[in-house]
């Protein structure tokens, strides 16, 4: 689990000893948690800010930087090992706490899963993808809603039409699915390939956003 940043030692104290106690009123740990969380944020001691969301998928875990949404995690993927990633490759400064951006990505999410919104207009932090695997990304972020195309079309957008093997690995690694539609991306023979989500929920993406 990642650290925990502290700004107030009476509530760390409070939280700490929530958690011990067997018998605490859960809304009286999530009280104490969200004064926690927003006195952290409010010090800029919040490097990563993320909220966990039910979805048509499963539960989502979603993070966010400043800059923007910088990773989604899937049900399929194991949600510690997604703030593990977080605190290594960003900050250690990772904590469950609202933000604005977070508030978007959720909303924007819900619209899409209930057929209202096509495009997503949230705020990304590519910094997770870099070189060739974030040109790739950037051509497949272009594949417009119900569309789909191959892993040799979006390598060969990204400049390097030979590189389709590691245009697949860097769609399977995509950070930032649903955002960036990799499941729109298929193999040449029109199979789904591969989806850091698993095939099943590519599938149900793909029948999602399918012309009625």
């Amino acid at each position: 689990m990642t650290p925990t940043p502290t700004t107030d030692p009476d509530d760390a104290a409070t939280i700490a000893a929530l958690r011990a106690a067997d018998d605490a009123p859960e809304d009286a740990f999530a009280r104490a948690r969200q004064r926690f969380a927003g006195r952290a944020a409010a010090d800029g001691l919040v490097d990563v800010a993320y909220e966990d969301h039910d979805s048509p998928l499963g539960r989502l875990r979603i993070g966010a930087t400043a800059r923007g949404v910088v990773r989604i995690g899937l049900p399929a993927e194991d949600p510690e090992a997604v703030l593990e990633q977080l605190a290594r490759e960003i900050s250690p400064r990772v904590l469950r706490s609202g933000s604005a951006l977070l508030t978007t990505a959720r909303h924007e999410l819900d619209e899409y899963f209930a057929g209202a919104r096509r495009q997503f207009d949230v705020a990304l932090d590519w910094r997770l993808t870099r070189a060739f695997r974030r040109q790739v990304l950037e051509a497949t972020a272009r594949i417009p809603y119900g569309a789909t195309s191959s892993y040799r079309d979006v390598a060969t957008v990204a400049g390097s039409p030979n590189a389709v093997r590691a245009a697949g690995t860097a769609l399977a690694t995509n950070p930032l699915p649903l955002l960036v539609p990799c499941h729109r991306v298929l193999r040449s023979d029109g199979a789904l390939g591969q989806y850091r989500g698993g095939a099943a929920a590519k599938g149900q993406l793909l029948a999602l956003e399918r012309p009625a």
